[in-house]
């Protein structure tokens, strides 16, 4: 079983390095109670033809690292949202196997995205994590499929506030963020409720 970091690399620096090291540990740990310590720090190591620009690093790992790879990101713009139910979908840790994620994404119709629904409740998209606004207030659905790092650096600073929310809910607010460990808060597509189909 394989699982992955996805680290965002800007002017040739990692960030958030603490909250992927702090996942991937609780990761190894509960899947194969190892407590030895990685130090991401070190591991990635940033090549040199790596420019100033915004990089994708993937760090792919079991037992041991298996690869890292660094790749240009250009996020995929988001419009439209397709609710889409989900009761089945296990992804509590960040598996590098998405094929059950991408069977769901494949669902969305004319839509650029799904918005999954588990028991019930609203989660993530694909690929974000999600916090829907009401005045200049977020809240971040409580139970994710995923506690993605962003997702938790913003708890951390409480920029979002975590809340159980029904797809009936979704009229009681205005607006929609979609962000993940690329894309922060302040930068993530921010569309009406109205483009969340149902």
């Amino acid at each position: 079983m394989l699982f992955i970091e996805t680290i965002r690399i800007w002017q040739r620096q990692a960030q958030n390095l603490d909250l992927h090291s702090a996942r991937l540990h609780h990761t190894r740990a509960q899947v194969w109670q190892k407590t030895d310590f990685w130090d991401l720090a070190q591991i990635i190591q940033i090549p040199d033809e790596i420019d100033e620009k915004l990089y994708k690093c993937r760090l792919t790992y079991g037992k041991t690292v298996e690869k890292i790879e660094f790749e240009p990101y250009h996020p995929r713009p988001i419009q439209s949202l397709k609710l889409i139910h989900a009761n089945d979908l296990e992804y509590t840790y960040k598996y590098a196997d998405r094929r059950q994620l991408n069977e769901l994404f494949a669902q969305r119709g004319e839509a650029d995205d799904v918005l999954l629904v588990k028991n019930g409740l609203i989660s993530d998209t694909s690929y974000c994590n999600v916090a829907l606004g009401q005045g200049k207030q977020w809240f971040t659905p409580a139970s994710p499929l995923l506690n993605g790092i962003r997702r938790q650096s913003l708890l951390q600073q409480k920029m979002i506030i975590e809340k159980v929310i029904k797809p009936s809910d979704l009229p009681n607010f205005e607006k929609i963020r979609l962000f993940n460990a690329m894309i922060g808060f302040a930068e993530a597509w921010e569309l009406p409720i109205q483009n969340i189909r149902f």
